[in-house]
């Protein structure tokens, strides 16, 4: 029997990596405290590490939105895929030619573009589709600013997010 309420315990886990870093930030801080050359210099290398870890673990619980939808997303080597109750497939990141936002019927969805054509469409409120954060920013060129822009304001349509630079679907100019 738990004495915790299930939706206290599913907000202190949804914030865990921002409260671990921000408590090895505070560990910096006692550290450079403690006097001297050598413990300043080595508490404030631990607080800079610290505070990163903070902005990107802040950032991806941006990304994640509280509700679920069905379907299950799953990361492995190197191909995104997401098994739906109704839909699903795999897209391979190195045939990834683009990435938007769309409106869907559980709320934001990511539709990714693959070189041959497949299409396919991911809630981001899909269970495990937290991890697409990482993936996204790893992208040749890409920022997570237009992903964490679609997570707080929904595009009413499709929007375009990231697209492969000399990619299939990319036109070309001729050389002279």
């Amino acid at each position: 029997m738990s004495f915790v309420r299930p939706e206290a315990v599913a907000a202190l886990t949804r914030w865990r990596e921002v409260a671990i870093a921000l408590a090895a930030a505070a560990f910096g801080v006692w550290v450079a405290a403690r006097g001297g050359y050598f413990y300043a210099v080595l508490g404030g290398v631990i607080l800079v590490f610290a505070l990163g870890f903070a902005l990107s673990a802040w950032r991806r619980l941006r990304f994640a939105p509280g509700a679920d939808a069905p379907g299950m997303v799953e990361i492995d080597e190197g191909a995104i895929a997401y098994f739906g109750p109704e839909t699903g497939g795999v897209v391979a990141l190195s045939e990834l030619d683009e990435v938007q936002a769309t409106a869907h019927p559980s709320g934001l969805a990511w539709r990714l573009h693959q070189s041959d054509g497949t299409v396919l469409t991911i809630p981001a409120a899909a269970s495990g589709a937290d991890q697409l954060f990482d993936v996204f920013g790893a992208l040749p060129g890409a920022s997570t600013r237009p992903f964490l822009a679609a997570v707080e304001h929904p595009p009413a349509g499709t929007l375009r997010l990231w697209r492969r630079r000399g990619g299939a679907h990319e036109p070309r100019l001729p050389r002279p």
